[in-house]
C-alpha cells in the first residue's frame, strides 16, 4: 500500500477512532466519492447541530438496535462517555422493541375496531409508548422511535409516532435531526419518505406545526420527477 494512501486512512482513523473495510475500499477505488462521504458522516455524527452529545448518541443506539447494526459498537461507549446510563438504556431497548411490534395496535384498528369499540389502538400505543420511555426525556424518547421507524419503513407507525410527538409538543429540528442519523443504516430512500410522511401529518391539521415547517409541508412541486414530468404517481 502506497505509503500517502496509509496515511490518508490513517487519518481516517484517527479522527473517528476506528476504520472499517469500505474506507479503504473507497481510497483505493473511488478517493473522491470518500471525501464527499466523509463530509457527510462528519456533518451528521461527529459536528454538533441541534442534539446534545446524549440525545444524539440516544437515538444512534435505538437506529443501530433496529437496524441490527451489531459493528456500529463505537455509540457506546459515546453514549456512555455523554452521560447515558445502564438504565436509561433499557428505555432505549423498551422504546425500540415496542416500535419494531407496534405493527399490533394498528391491526386491530384497521380489522377489528368494529367489534371493540372501546378500546382506542391509536390511545392505547401512545400509553404504551410513554410507559416505555419512562426513565428517559420523552422528547428524545419520541426522536428515538421516529428514527427507529424510519430506519424499519414503517409509514403507519411514523405518522402515529409523529402525531404523538406534536402532542407532547417535540422540538421539530431536533426531531428533524433525529431522522436524518438513518441516512446510512436505513439509506436515504427512507429518510426521504419519512419526510413525506411527515408532511402528510402537517396537511392533516391535525397537529400544530411551526410556521417554517407548515410552510415546507404546504410547498408544492415536491412530489419528484413523476410529479415534474407527469408521468406516473407522485408523492401525495
Amino acid at each position: 500500500m502506497p505509503a500517502d494512501l496509509a496515511r490518508y486512512l490513517m487519518d481516517i482513523r484517527e479522527k473517528r477512532g476506528y476504520l472499517l473495510p469500505h474506507h479503504g475500499l473507497m481510497a483505493v477505488s473511488m478517493p473522491k466519492l470518500l471525501d464527499a462521504y466523509d463530509a457527510l458522516y462528519t456533518e451528521l455524527t461527529l459536528v454538533d447541530r441541534v442534539l446534545s452529545k446524549h440525545d444524539h448518541e440516544f437515538v444512534w443506539m435505538a437506529i443501530l438496535i433496529a437496524s441490527k447494526e451489531a459493528i456500529g459498537t463505537h455509540h457506546i461507549p459515546r453514549y456512555a462517555g455523554a452521560g447515558g446510563n445502564d438504565a436509561e438504556f433499557q428505555s432505549i431497548l423498551a422504546l425500540t422493541s415496542l416500535a419494531m411490534g407496534s405493527s399490533s395496535y394498528r391491526f386491530v384498528r384497521e380489522h377489528w375496531q368494529e367489534h371493540l369499540p372501546g378500546v382506542d389502538p391509536y390511545r392505547a400505543y401512545v400509553e404504551a409508548f410513554r410507559s416505555a420511555a419512562e426513565g428517559a426525556d420523552i422528547g428524545v424518547a419520541h426522536m428515538a422511535a421516529a428514527a427507529v421507524y424510519t430506519t424499519l419503513g414503517d409509514w403507519d407507525g411514523l405518522a402515529w409516532q409523529l402525531f404523538a410527538a406534536y402532542e407532547d409538543e417535540v422540538d421539530e429540528t431536533g426531531l428533524a435531526e433525529a431522522l436524518s442519523l438513518t441516512m446510512f443504516p436505513g439509506g436515504v430512500p427512507n429518510f426521504v419518505e419519512a419526510a413525506d410522511v411527515w408532511r402528510n401529518v402537517v396537511l392533516s391539521g391535525k397537529v400544530k406545526a411551526s410556521p417554517e415547517f407548515r410552510t415546507w409541508a404546504e410547498l408544492s412541486g415536491q412530489g419528484g420527477f413523476n410529479e415534474a414530468s407527469g408521468i406516473g404517481p407522485a408523492h401525495d
